[in-house]
């Protein structure tokens, strides 16, 4: 493994900072999350035509800047390092491979080059808040997670005598589920005879929205990652992909595919937040007097500081070669190799298919031990909302519950690995845990 960065690489993380650091300050987003949609808008326009970064990792063909999950990654350890709020996850890492990977060529050309472009946002919605479930994070994802025939999750159904689609169910925790133009549904189809998940596509362009779709602003921890409810009441769908194609048998590979370059995105992001609160926190605690003294020359506050920084390197070590492990395979116009499909490439082999999973336990682990320091090492000031930390502490939080927990995460890339296959089953044991270990 070469861990060096590229001259193009390098050139993307400069520009992006060199942004972020003029545009996106503590008090930028605090204000940004304030607004209806909870990001900057005109700097999302500004990231997304200046620096193509929502197309950063989709191909030339479809308007994106032909780079791949590497550079999307490595752009967020900037996005994390600043805690933007912005539908870059949703759109980029979510709603779009999905689209790549699944889509029919009308649905790419059609949708693709506007999302890359930003003039569209996307998200992907899963009911019952069961988003590690579907990216395969947290367990296999060969379940019942959309629904399975019962109430609670999102069912599809033919039109009579057409060839649409109609949703009618609930899903929460939706990332920019109330502001994104094209949403990704997963939906349980076939009753109990012929029971599959597939993904639909719902256009909700316009201030209306789609017919019989409700979308409402959640209350969340972090106001950084603004998530919404869909309320879908006989909504008009379009199957994604050919109708009577692959789609049925490759939506779990492809979703599980995803979720390996979701999970490098977002740990690498972690890193980026743990890094900066670090980096804020020694300076304040070498600057702040107490008994005619820095704080900071403590030799129990630089220990605790030392311990920090070592955890800090070892999950972004971790993170860097998840990143670098998504981006290795090559991308193709669709998504069939690389870290969007389930072929030989490197998602594919068994030792490798963990390496993000793990990765993004380590990096939210890093982040809440980072970011409650932050908190606590400045004393009573830290507890206080003017503070950057409390930016960096509800991220971690909201991160968890979002995606975790860590501990969860870290039983699925044991269980993908097959470190402890033969061990014995525990009744109520989490698969992948050794004996005697409960998750």
């Amino acid at each position: 493994m070469d861990a060096a960065f590229t001259e193009e690489q390098h050139t993307i993380r400069r520009t992006l900072r060199t942004l972020l650091d003029k545009r996106c300050g503590p008090d930028e987003v605090k204000a940004a999350v304030r607004t209806p949609p909870g990001y900057d808008e005109e700097l999302w326009r500004e990231l997304a035509g200046r620096l193509h970064l929502p197309g950063l990792a989709l191909p030339a063909v479809y308007g994106g800047a032909g780079r791949g999950p590497t550079e999307l990654a490595l752009a967020c350890a900037e996005t994390g390092r600043t805690v933007l709020p912005s539908p870059l996850i949703a759109t980029a890492a979510l709603a779009a491979p999905l689209i790549l990977a699944l889509g029919s060529e009308r649905q790419r050309a059609g949708l693709l080059p506007a999302l890359a472009s930003g003039e569209l946002t996307g998200t992907l919605a899963v009911p019952g808040g069961r988003l590690p479930t579907a990216l395969a994070l947290t367990g296999p994802n060969d379940g019942d997670w959309a629904g399975g025939g019962r109430a609670g999750g999102i069912q599809a159904h033919k039109e009579e005598g057409g060839t649409g689609w109609r949703l009618y169910g609930e899903a929460g925790q939706v990332l920019n589920g109330h502001t994104a133009e094209v949403l990704v549904v997963a939906a349980h189809t076939g009753g109990f005879a012929r029971s599959s998940t597939r993904l639909f596509l719902v256009r909700a362009d316009g201030a209306a929205g789609a017919v019989g779709l409700r979308r409402t602003r959640q209350a969340v921890m972090d106001e950084t990652r603004p998530q919404a409810r869909l309320e879908l009441r006989d909504v008009p769908a379009e199957l994604l992909g050919e109708e009577g194609g692959r789609t049925a048998s490759a939506v779990g590979p492809a979703l599980a595919a995803t979720g390996v370059a979701a999970a490098a995105a977002l740990a690498v992001e972690a890193v980026g937040a743990a890094g900066a609160a670090l980096a804020g926190t020694a300076a304040y605690v070498g600057e702040r007097e107490r008994f005619g003294r820095p704080v900071g020359s403590c030799q129990a506050v630089r220990r605790r500081l030392a311990d920090l920084y070592v955890t800090l390197q070892a999950a972004r070590s971790a993170a860097y070669h998840a990143a670098w492990t998504a981006g290795r395979g090559p991308l193709a116009a669709d998504g069939s190799s690389g870290a969007y499909g389930s072929g030989p490439g490197p998602t594919g082999r068994a030792g490798e298919r963990g390496t993000a999973v793990l990765a993004l336990a380590q990096a939210l682990e890093a982040l809440r031990a980072v970011a409650a320091e932050a908190v606590q090492l400045p004393g009573g000031i830290g507890f206080g909302w003017e503070r950057a930390a409390q930016l960096y502490f509800t991220r971690a939080a909201g991160d968890e519950l979002l995606l975790g927990p860590a501990h969860r995460l870290r039983a699925r890339a044991v269980e993908e690995a097959g470190l402890f296959a033969g061990a014995g089953r525990g009744a109520g044991r989490t698969a992948g845990l050794p004996a005697g270990v409960d998750a």
